[in-house]
């Protein structure tokens, strides 16, 4: 399946595409894993902060993007698929944080199972995370 350029993509989500998201857009479709608020910082030396956060804002609240809190202490980001609804538990996916290099990888084929919760407990997002070496950094 090939996959939409940037502006459709953006469009797709009702997300205006500006320059500043288009270009966000583009450098994290290259990326192989999830990107930090601090790597589009050295990225787009010249954006200020606010607004890069704010992109990675409107990415996670329109879906086109999932927010990911893994061992490094700082939330990275990913795209999702493109039929994704980021909804639990049917588009929770496996995440692992490498602790060696830092990256954080989505594996979107290994699903995170529903849990039956206790009554009165009601999910609205899952995590899951698992720490080691990825294969760059085992080999």
């Amino acid at each position: 399946m090939k996959s939409q350029p940037a502006e459709e993509r953006l469009q797709s989500r009702d997300i205006q595409p500006t320059a500043m998201r288009v270009m966000i857009l583009n450098f994290m479709l290259q990326q192989k894993a999830a990107v930090s608020l601090s790597d589009l910082e050295s990225r787009f030396s010249r954006s200020d902060r606010t607004t890069l956060y704010r992109t990675l804002q409107t990415f996670r609240e329109k879906g086109l993007v999932h927010q990911i809190f893994d061992q490094s202490g700082s939330s990275k980001y990913a795209l999702c698929a493109e039929d994704c609804s980021c909804s639990y538990p049917d588009d929770m996916h496996l995440h692992f944080y490498c602790s060696n290099c830092e990256n954080t990888f989505c594996f979107t084929d290994q699903s995170i199972p529903a849990f039956d919760l206790p009554s009165g407990f009601t999910t609205a997002h899952g995590n899951f995370v698992i720490t080691g070496k990825c294969s760059s950094c085992s080999s």
